[in-house]
């Protein structure tokens, strides 16, 4: 078995190698030092690993064009013929299930080092004598029995991904996501703004001209409506913002002494700091984080709760498809936590034991960009479509509006609504944001008459991280909020945006990501969204009511560890 993670972005590598002995009880680990690789390419640097195959999917039929009448939140395709069409492409990813198993491509981390969290049960032993380990630098090709590893074993990092794991991940290709489209389901796509800034930077056009485009693209296969997760992201604020006012109160209250666990709040966007959490420190640090969902989750609960009584259509038939830009949240998608059953109300027999998933699959920005490319489409020359205004940020003139910030503006957005409703301070104009220790970690306070009231932070990458899991840990963080994000950089730099081109620095990459991602983006309160006002208006009520912390909310889970899966640090 291989495991290998990419390193953030930068070109390299960790393999790790393990194999049992037919001859002895022993297991052999082998690792090699990390070394500089194009990020598609593992194969040809490699030729002594495994290559796993997976047989093409038979070519596709015609997706089944839309039928008039269309809902009049839903635009329509342009008239023109469509650029492509799906009869003259088949699926041809024989040797790759998606990016995600493209070793070399699997770049989100948390940390170089994680030790694996599964135990080598899967191994079948030849003696009753206990394992011994061995580590070396050896680079030879060594018979393996693979350990069975579940996609939600992985700390989404650079740990263990196996590319011999395949049930979850066949969820989560693009194989499937074409295979769908085939089988005339109502195929829904929500696009984050971070994947619209990757490809409009790929492609040298503004995010905008991406978004339609995109909807040109997705609906001439036969794409039913494509969303905006800027719009969820707003309620994922809203909600946000009422948590921590409520926990805020909570810290002060009892005669003055801070209630525990209460403050710092911690930000729950990022699905690798989550697992992270869950897996390396449980009961200790999960009780600071939000309960709110990420962006990601809170769309797919209302297309999968909500939206599609408005389009017609049965929960059960929706495949809804969320564009992202980091694998991470192919994981987060896979939770358990994301899985719901019918409402009595909605339930045949039939339904009875059937599961709706909230995320049916997550494709990322690299993988968009392999499907434009496989169905051999000039994007730049596609037509632009109108958007579909049902859960979409864009206002009548037609412009883009949201929050500042590229990992999701939590930190900004509720430190604005907290000095304002605990402390009555309207703050306007751009936010000081004060360096600390490096660029990814940044400081924001409240100071009024020399008294520090708010102190909020963001938090980037696994080092600016782990220093402040251990204050928390130690009863010495003094913040309030905290943005974390497992990613240097934050959200623009996931591990499933488009790479740098040839003699592109990523450091380069990331400034023209910025400069995009708020290109023509106008800078609106979330809370003045009109199409939030009528989810809460239609269906959620008012923020924290009950039936928003029934489907806006959700629960972690502290994972317990068996002694055989302490592996050594590698």
């Amino acid at each position: 078995m291989v495991f290998s993670a990419d390193s953030g972005g930068f070109g390299c590598h960790s393999i790790l190698s393990t194999t049992r002995h037919s001859s002895s009880s022993s297991t052999d680990f082998v690792f090699s030092s990390r070394f500089p690789s194009p990020p598609l390419c593992f194969t040809p640097i490699l030729p002594f690993l495994p290559v796993y195959r997976f047989s093409s999917s038979p070519p596709l039929s015609p997706a089944p064009a839309l039928q008039p009448p269309y809902n009049t939140l839903i635009a329509t395709p342009p008239t023109t013929n469509p650029p492509f069409s799906d009869t003259s492409v088949s699926v041809e990813m024989s040797e790759k299930f998606s990016a995600t198993l493209r070793i070399g491509d699997l770049n989100d981390f948390i940390a170089p080092s994680q030790a694996c969290i599964v135990s080598l049960k899967g191994l079948k032993a030849t003696t009753t004598k206990p394992d011994k380990v061995e580590v070396s630098a050896a680079r030879k090709q060594l018979k393996a029995e693979p350990v069975k590893i579940s996609l939600k074993d992985c700390l989404a990092c650079s740990g263990c991904v196996t590319s011999a794991e395949t049930v979850m991940l066949e969820k989560q290709s693009l194989d499937e996501f074409l295979s769908n489209i085939n089988k005339g389901k109502a195929v829904i796509v929500s696009i984050s703004p971070q994947s619209r800034a990757s490809l409009a930077v790929h492609f040298g056009i503004s995010p905008l001209k991406v978004f339609k485009k995109l909807t040109t693209f997705f609906k001439s296969m036969g794409v039913k409506a494509i969303f905006d997760t800027s719009c969820s992201r707003d309620l994922t604020l809203i909600e946000a913002c009422n948590e921590f006012i409520a926990r805020y109160r909570k810290s002060q209250s009892d005669n003055g002494e801070k209630c525990k666990s209460s403050v710092p709040m911690i930000s729950s966007a990022c699905p690798g700091w989550i697992c992270y959490a869950e897996k390396q420190h449980g009961t200790y640090i999960l009780p600071y984080i939000s309960s709110v969902k990420s962006p990601q989750q809170m769309i797919g609960s209302i297309v999968k709760h909500h939206i599609f009584q408005k389009l017609g259509i049965r929960s059960d038939d929706v495949y809804h498809v969320t564009v992202m830009p980091c694998y991470d949240k192919k994981l987060e998608a896979a939770r358990e936590d994301f899985v719901f059953q019918l409402d009595s109300a909605n339930k045949t027999q039939e339904d009875e034991a059937r599961r709706i998933t909230e995320v049916d699959s997550v494709l990322t920005s690299g993988e968009v960009l392999e499907l434009i490319q496989m169905k051999e489409v000039d994007f730049k020359s596609l037509e632009e479509s109108p958007l579909d205004r049902m859960l979409t940020n864009v206002n009548e003139e037609g412009h883009l509006f949201g929050v500042s910030g590229s990992s999701g503006g939590y930190a900004e957005t509720i430190f604005r609504h907290a000095a304002k409703i605990l402390f009555g301070k309207d703050i306007e104009g751009p936010l000081e944001f004060k360096p600390i220790r490096n660029p990814d970690f940044q400081e924001l306070m409240l100071e009024v008459e020399g008294k520090i009231l708010l102190k909020f932070a963001l938090c980037y990458g696994f080092r600016n991280l782990q220093n402040v899991v251990r204050k928390i840990k130690t009863g010495k963080c003094d913040y309030h909020f905290l943005e974390i994000m497992a990613c240097p950089s934050g959200c623009l730099n996931g591990g499933g945006q488009i790479k740098p081109k040839p003699g592109q620095s990523p450091k380069d990459l990331i400034e023209l990501l910025e400069a995009a991602y708020q290109e023509n983006v106008l800078i609106r309160d979330p809370f003045e969204n009109p199409v939030v006002k009528d989810i809460y208006k239609e269906w959620l009520e008012q923020p924290g009511s009950e039936k928003a912390k029934k489907h806006m909310h959700t629960e972690y889970h502290p994972v317990v560890k068996s002694i055989t899966s302490q592996l050594h640090n590698w």
